[in-house]
């Protein structure tokens, strides 16, 4: 059975979980039924994806048909940019469109609030410019105490961050009455974040590691970018431990004791990245991975906003 990590809410979180970004329509139901009949019970949504609707429409069928229950799973999803001064309405939003009661987890997806385009319209507003039009005008600190009335009223267990630094995360500490009990950013060996991985994990919040294989060919893609999966290293080790360049590379990733939500449109793939709990990588090993680093980040949202937000 996969491992979990105790939040700093009390909450477990199961350390491995599928993420459904990029996931069309039909395909979600299959997908997620097959997810739950392989063991994963951590399910990484978000209103930008626009595939809610389905994913609840897959969680109830798998309530109803006594499958799992609902206290068996770990659901989170995530506050869009342009929902930061709608807090409230765009979590109910989620939650009708997952048709549940409660959320395990709510991120706020970027440490930018955008435009409002409606509650549940996950748009990103571009100016004349076509760059991001960002709103000056709501402070990351009032989306956080909105995050935390959440919790108060019963919506949502635990609240965290996403794509968060050093700098952001710490005010974020600094002023929350609940601190937030994950950030979930994108690392991978080519793209490590050692700094703020520790940082996190020293302040007592949980790393989710999104895009934990270097997001493979959806991401060279998408972003022009290279996977990690390719490099000699990983290859080889591989080879050691007779398991795929994915399983070594997300064991990597749980021994780093972060969280890590794979996607695959494949039940095979599925199956394979759940498998990975039945080796240990050795210590040598990982400092071997430690020199494979290239500081890559392969999800780079700046092609569609006109924007580096990282810069």
């Amino acid at each position: 059975m996969a491992g979990a990590i105790t939040l700093s809410s009390g909450f477990r979180m199961p350390i491995i979980g599928l993420g459904v970004w990029r996931m069309e329509g039909k395909s979600i139901r299959d997908l997620v039924l097959s997810a739950i009949n392989i063991g994963y019970r951590h399910f990484d949504c978000a209103a930008d994806y626009q595939n809610e609707s389905e994913v609840g429409e897959a969680l109830a069928e798998a309530f109803q048909t006594g499958l799992v229950k609902r206290e068996d799973l770990f659901i989170t999803t995530k506050l869009w940019n342009s929902d930061h001064g709608h807090v409230s309405e765009a979590c109910q939003d989620s939650l009708k469109k997952l048709q549940l009661d409660y959320l395990d987890l709510y991120l706020v997806h970027f440490p930018i609030a955008t435009r409002h385009t409606g509650v549940g319209t996950t748009g990103s507003a571009l100016d004349e410019d076509g760059v991001l039009d960002i709103d000056t005008n709501i402070s990351l600190e009032t989306t956080w105490h909105a995050m935390e009335d959440l919790v108060s009223k019963g919506l949502v267990r635990s609240i965290g961050i996403s794509n968060y630094d050093i700098f952001l995360t710490r005010d974020c500490i600094a002023y929350s009455k609940i601190k937030p009990a994950v950030n979930q950013i994108e690392t991978h060996p080519y793209f490590q974040r050692d700094s703020l991985v520790k940082f996190c994990q020293k302040h007592g919040i949980c790393v989710t590691a999104h895009t934990p294989l270097g997001g493979a060919a959806a991401n060279a893609e998408w972003f022009g970018s290279i996977s990690c999966l390719e490099d000699p290293v990983i290859k080889t080790l591989a080879e050691k431990y007779n398991k795929t360049v994915a399983q070594l590379v997300l064991q990597w990733g749980v021994q780093r004791n972060t969280a890590v939500i794979p996607k695959s449109s494949k039940v095979e793939r599925l199956r394979e990245n759940f498998q990975i709990f039945n080796f240990t990588i050795s210590d040598e090993d990982m400092e071997k991975i430690k020199t494979i680093d290239r500081k890559c980040r392969t999800n780079q949202p700046a092609k569609f906003w006109g924007i580096d937000l990282y810069a």
